[in-house]
């Protein structure tokens, strides 16, 4: 017999939060280690964070930019689903909880992904354009 206990008011409120707060963790871990050819092509602005929580192309890449992208994608992906898993939440939620993160840790001069689509070069004294969900990313340490 499987027993379920009611709702409690709150309850996505306090999941999203602890979302957004191991959505936070894993910033530092998606940035060590990385190859020089990501560097490169992130400074170059032929890759950049997409609002998805993965790197996309602001132009046509070339075909070595795709493969570094598709292996900080990949790595991207097991990270966010073993967390999801652990924090009973989506992978999708848990990916858009940490390109909130990524987009706003941008140095000028790097491409990211305005939540129309459309693709921005950061500039210096300015916060990037970013979903509005994306604030209650930014209360929380980390």
């Amino acid at each position: 017999m499987t027993v379920q206990f009611p709702r409690k008011p709150g309850r996505i409120a306090v999941q999203s939060a602890a979302v957004f707060a191991l959505a936070a963790l894993a910033v530092p871990a998606l940035g060590q280690a990385r190859d020089p050819a990501y560097e490169a092509a992130r400074a170059a602005g032929q890759v950049g964070e997409q609002v998805d929580g993965y790197l996309g192309f602001p132009s046509s890449p070339t075909a070595e930019v795709r493969r570094v992208a598709d292996s900080v994608n990949i790595t991207r992906r097991k990270i966010y689903t073993q967390r999801a898993l652990t924090q009973h939440s989506t992978v999708e939620d848990y990916a858009f909880t940490t390109a909130c993160r990524l987009i706003l840790k941008t140095a000028p001069g790097e491409k990211y992904q305005a939540p129309d689509g459309t693709w921005h070069t950061r500039t210096a004294g300015e916060a990037p354009a970013r979903d509005p969900k994306c604030v209650a990313a930014d209360a929380l340490p980390g």
